[in-house]
């Protein structure tokens, strides 16, 4: 006898944050690397294209640090059993509980650790989301805020998380052009500073 079960019915496996750091990746100068995502998503869509000339039209997820203080996107340790993607995931559901497809990486930084005296490099993604969990790791340590992106670079407590939202709203711009032929003029003066 086979029994038949609806996918409604089944349970999801509890999510629980990794912690510690023995698989901690460290670059050849000894840098702790870390890797996070910027959750996105539209407000108006026809398919994955923005509707009208607004950098409005475009949503990110900012998360409270877990000191309640800041506003930053998720992001954390690079493990070694872990690919860089899967380790960004990893991050942005344990942090902001949103899944989604994730998109080739914005870039690299190098920035200084605020509570350690050491250099970090960051790597960060573009999430475009399709899934908000409504129970996550660390929904009891962190808040999670949709905003726009101005709003979103304002609250933001790093620079270099600021140059990679420049550097998505760039490319999504430019994606935006090559669909159109024109690209919005408001989406265009995002600044862009090298981030390699």
């Amino acid at each position: 006898m086979v029994a038949l079960v609806s996918q409604e019915s089944m349970v999801t496996p509890t999510l629980v944050s990794r912690t510690g750091r023995h698989l901690q990746r460290y670059n050849e100068h000894g840098s702790r690397q870390v890797v996070g995502c910027i959750p996105y998503r539209y407000k108006s869509r026809g398919g994955d294209s923005l509707i009208g000339e607004e950098e409005d039209q475009v949503e990110v997820l900012v998360i409270s640090s877990q000191k309640g203080k800041g506003r930053l996107f998720p992001k954390g340790g690079w493990e070694k059993d872990e690919s860089r993607k899967a380790a960004a995931l990893r991050e942005t559901v344990e942090e902001a509980g949103v899944r989604g497809t994730i998109e080739r990486q914005l870039g690299k930084w190098s920035f200084d650790s605020k509570s350690r005296d050491a250099v970090y490099e960051g790597y960060m993604f573009p999430l475009l989301v399709n899934e908000q969990l409504d129970v996550w790791p660390e929904k009891n340590v962190r808040q999670r805020y949709w905003m726009n992106v101005r709003e979103a670079r304002e609250v933001c407590q790093h620079w270099w998380m600021k140059e990679a939202l420049d550097v998505l709203v760039n490319r999504l711009a430019s994606k935006e052009s090559s669909k159109e032929g024109d690209r919005s003029p408001s989406l265009r003066q995002c600044p862009i500073r090298p981030c390699l």
